[in-house]
């Protein structure tokens, strides 16, 4: 039998190997992706658990971290989440998914981010134009997942990404996909997905057209021709996770939930998560974690949730919210509503 204890020992082993099997002096390519609001967790119940969620198998917003939980969905489901981020940015998340029977389960999601209203400065106006401009992201993903068979499921998603920042945007198509694995129906669970492999995107927009005098000085020349700056094109930030969770059964109706994920992005340094979920009947749930481990110039940490869960008539609901420590940046703070019918 795997006691909590061994379950900890075997999970802090693999996450040790797996963190360190990077070079110790390789660099990261931190802040150099396009789309990388697409990295930051929607859900308030598995942020509240470190942000370890490639294993677990319940609810909508699990198909944020692995596209295969949505084999496990018997019923329709949508899910809405705010995330107060840090330099008061505001990201949302709604979620959908409707069963298919036999075939499988359909999803759709959309996430959005906004910075609010950022004074627009110049070097020779550095107090300011009197003009706003906002950065705002936005992301539309379309999903499916089915489960072949009693103890493995698979799932994949296609998600169109853009970025605006005043007048110029850019946009790429992602892919993610992930499997799910139950060694036994209610044990150990293995999750891997590797999420945002795609296109890469450059920006274009009227703040990169100009006009310039190619001969300054020389009379009866044209002193406004039209110019166009070219950006890069970036890439996508690709994220590979792989994990594992141990549900264990404390007396006659209260559940222990132990998780662990490592994570493999193209632009940073290989971390890992661990997460705990104390239920209480299926009613009432606390959750902790931490997050980025072995990360390098890690600003994140320890992590707090709780969460209930109802039935109201016909429907079930559940209201999770999560603490996140940010390190210098502050924290940030999850609410995450489900409605299941």
């Amino acid at each position: 039998m795997i006691t909590p204890v061994r379950f900890i020992r075997s999970l802090a082993a693999v996450a040790f190997l797996l963190a360190w099997g990077a070079p110790a002096l390789s660099q990261t390519n931190t802040g150099t992706t396009f789309g990388s609001f697409t990295l930051i967790e929607p859900s308030a119940r598995v942020a509240g658990m470190g942000n370890a969620g490639v294993a677990l198998y319940e609810g909508i917003t699990a198909a944020y971290y692995n596209p295969a939980a949505l084999g496990g969905i018997s019923n329709a489901q949508v899910a809405f989440s705010h995330n107060a981020w840090i330099a008061d940015i505001r990201h949302d998340y709604v979620a959908t998914a409707i069963p298919l029977g036999d075939w499988g389960t359909a999803f759709a999601a959309a996430t959005a981010l906004n910075s609010g209203d950022i004074a627009v400065r110049t070097v020779e106006q550095p107090l300011g134009t009197g003009e706003m401009f906002q950065v705002s992201d936005v992301a539309i993903s379309l999903g499916y997942g089915r489960q072949i068979s009693t103890r493995f499921s698979a799932g994949l998603q296609i998600n169109y990404l853009q970025e605006t920042i005043w007048h110029t945007s850019a946009s790429a198509v992602t892919m993610s996909i992930g499997t799910l694995y139950r060694v036994s129906e209610n044990g150990l669970r293995i999750g891997s997905s590797l999420t945002n492999f795609g296109t890469r995107a450059a920006f274009d927009g009227r703040d990169l057209r100009f006009t310039y005098d190619n001969v300054p000085g020389q009379n009866g020349d044209n002193s406004s021709l039209p110019g166009i700056r070219y950006t890069d094109a970036f890439a996508v930030p690709v994220m590979f996770r792989v994990g594992l969770g141990m549900p264990y059964k404390i007396g006659h109706d209260d559940r222990l939930l132990l998780a662990v994920d490592a994570f493999h992005p193209n632009d940073n340094s290989e971390s890992v998560s661990l997460g705990a979920e104390y239920a209480m009947r299926e009613v009432v749930a606390v959750r902790a974690g931490w997050q980025g481990l072995f990360l390098r110039d890690s600003e994140v940490g320890l992590t707090l949730g709780a969460g209930v869960n109802g039935r109201f008539d016909a429907y079930r609901y559940r209201l999770d919210y999560a603490w996140a420590d940010q390190g210098r940046l502050g924290s940030s703070h999850r609410v995450t509503v489900g409605i299941g019918y």
